[in-house]
C-alpha cells in the first residue's frame, strides 16, 4: 500500500487550520500537504509538525489571488515578475518546513493574450522555477486540472502537461498525478501510471463522481493502489478529497483496502481469498 498524505486544506476542516496538523496524526497520517502555508508564520507551521511527527509533503507555488478566482498565473504573460518573486517565497517556505516539492498550478488561460505568447510565457517560468528550486534541493511538479470544475484551466490532461515538460526539458519538472482529474478527462488511470511511473513526481487521490473518499464513486482504488505499487512509486499519495461527513468517519477505506490487498478478509482468522 502506498503512503497516504493528509491533504488539510480539505480533510479536518471541522477545525482551525493549525488543528488540524494534530488530528491528521491522531488518525494515523505521517505526512501533510495543503495548498498554501503564505498566510501562516513559518515558525508556527514547523511547529505543528515537529510536535505531531509529522512530514511536510508538498505546498503549491502562490498562484494569485485565490479568492478573486485566480488559479496560477505562471501562464501570464504580464505577471511574469510577480510569478517569480513567488517562486522565491515559496522556497523560502519549503525550506522551513522540510518540504521537497512545489506544486505549480498554471493558471486559466488569460483572456486577449495570444496562443504563442502564453506557451512562452508558461515555458519560460517553467524553466526558471524548476532551476531555481534545483538549486534549493526542491522538485517542481505541474498539475493537469479537469475543465468541468475548473473551465478554462490551461493544462487539463497528462499528455498535454508531458509535452509540456518536455518542452521545459527540466530535469526537475515532474507530473503531479491527480486520479480524480485524470479519471474526469481522460480515464486509463492504469495505462498511464505503469507506461509514465519514471515522470510522475507525486499522486493525489479522489473518487468521481463528487471528489469524495475511495470507495464512494466509480474508479476501482485497489487496482489503482495495486497499480502505483507495481510500477515502483515511492512517494507519497496526497488524500486530496471532500469528506463526506466528519473527516475521521471517513477513513475506513484505508481499512478496507489494506484488507484487499493483503488477500485476507475479516474474521477469517488468518485464511486466504482463494
Amino acid at each position: 500500500m502506498p503512503r497516504f498524505a493528509a491533504n488539510l486544506s480539505m480533510l479536518f476542516t471541522e477545525l482551525p487550520f493549525l488543528q488540524r496538523f494534530e488530528a491528521a496524526a491522531s488518525a494515523g497520517f505521517k505526512g501533510v500537504e495543503y495548498l498554501f502555508p503564505y498566510g501562516f508564520d513559518q515558525r508556527e507551521l514547523a511547529a505543528a509538525l515537529k510536535d505531531n511527527g509529522l512530514v511536510q509533503v508538498l505546498h503549491n507555488l502562490p498562484a494569485g489571488d485565490w479568492d478573486a478566482g485566480e488559479r496560477g498565473i505562471a501562464c501570464h504573460p504580464d505577471r511574469v515578475r510577480e510569478f517569480r518573486e513567488g517562486v522565491h517565497l515559496a522556497i523560502d517556505y519549503a525550506a522551513a518546513l522540510g518540504c521537497p516539492k512545489l506544486n505549480c498550478l498554471v493558471g486559466k488561460t488569460p483572456p486577449g493574450a495570444s496562443s504563442e505568447s502564453v506557451r512562452q510565457t508558461l515555458v519560460g517560468n517553467l524553466r526558471y522555477a524548476a532551476d531555481a528550486l534545483q538549486k534549493a534541493g526542491i522538485r517542481l511538479l505541474i498539475e493537469p486540472v479537469n475543465h468541468f470544475d475548473l473551465p478554462g484551466f490551461h493544462l487539463t490532461r497528462s499528455d498535454e502537461a508531458l509535452r509540456l515538460i518536455d518542452e521545459v526539458d527540466s530535469s526537475n519538472l515532474l507530473l503531479q498525478y491527480d486520479i480524480y482529474h485524470a479519471q474526469r478527462m481522460e480515464g486509463e488511470l492504469g495505462h498511464t501510471l505503469r507506461h509514465h511511473m519514471g515522470r510522475i513526481g507525486h499522486i493525489q487521490v479522489a473518487d468521481n463522481p463528487g471528489r469524495g473518499e475511495p470507495g464512494t464513486g466509480e474508479i476501482n482504488f485497489d487496482f489503482v493502489f495495486r497499480a502505483i505499487d507495481d510500477a515502483g512509486y515511492a512517494g507519497w499519495v496526497g488524500c486530496e478529497y471532500k469528506p463526506r461527513g466528519a473527516t475521521t468517519d471517513g477513513l475506513g477505506w484505508r481499512t478496507e483496502l489494506a484488507v484487499l490487498q493483503s488477500g485476507f478478509e475479516p474474521g477469517s482468522a488468518g485464511k486466504r481469498n482463494s
